[in-house]
């Protein structure tokens, strides 16, 4: 009797995890992302619920996320009247330390709200293998796009009229 019991806990631990181990992908709700802020405070993906979202997973030590900051900075300039909002999600667990962080966001002016993965959480949840990785949420939620890999500026386009209403 114990046998069995402890061969169905196993096969339920083994089934969970597999169901835990899905892939993100486009059509699926975006996963809750709680974490703390670069300038104090912290950020719930879920209290953007009813706004398109552009979430960009990056760290300072990577070159194509140098690259392509400037576009995310531009798409909040651009965008942001319109509803969009641009999440940057550092992470932090891999930095050596938030000064680093601050500076690399001074040096190309961002305003948006950076997150602190600090222990790797939202990279583990989103299945990150590689930095940058953009990912664009419409506002009901639903993640429309994954970029994995550096992202141009047309392609950031492309992925922000996917999520955000006509004008």
């Amino acid at each position: 009797m114990l046998t069995r019991l402890g061969a169905a806990a196993t096969a339920l631990v083994l089934v969970t995890s597999a169901l835990d181990a899905q892939p993100i992908r486009a059509g699926m709700p975006a996963p809750e992302i709680d974490l703390p802020v670069l300038t104090g405070g912290r950020v719930k993906l879920s209290e953007l619920r009813g706004q398109p979202v552009v979430v960009s997973f990056w760290a300072t030590w990577c070159a194509p996320c140098r690259t392509e900051f400037p576009e995310l900075v531009r798409l909040h300039e651009t965008h942001g009247p319109a509803g969009l909002r641009v999440l940057g999600v550092n992470a932090r667990d891999q930095e050596r330390n938030t000064k680093n962080i601050k500076e690399f966001l001074d040096g190309f002016g961002a305003t948006f709200p950076v997150a602190l993965d600090q222990r790797g959480k939202a990279r583990r949840t989103y299945r990150i293998v590689g930095h940058p990785t953009t990912v664009f949420i419409d506002s009901a939620g639903t993640i429309r796009q994954i970029h994995m890999g550096p992202i141009s500026g047309e392609e950031l386009d492309r992925g922000v009229a996917a999520i955000l209403p006509p004008r």
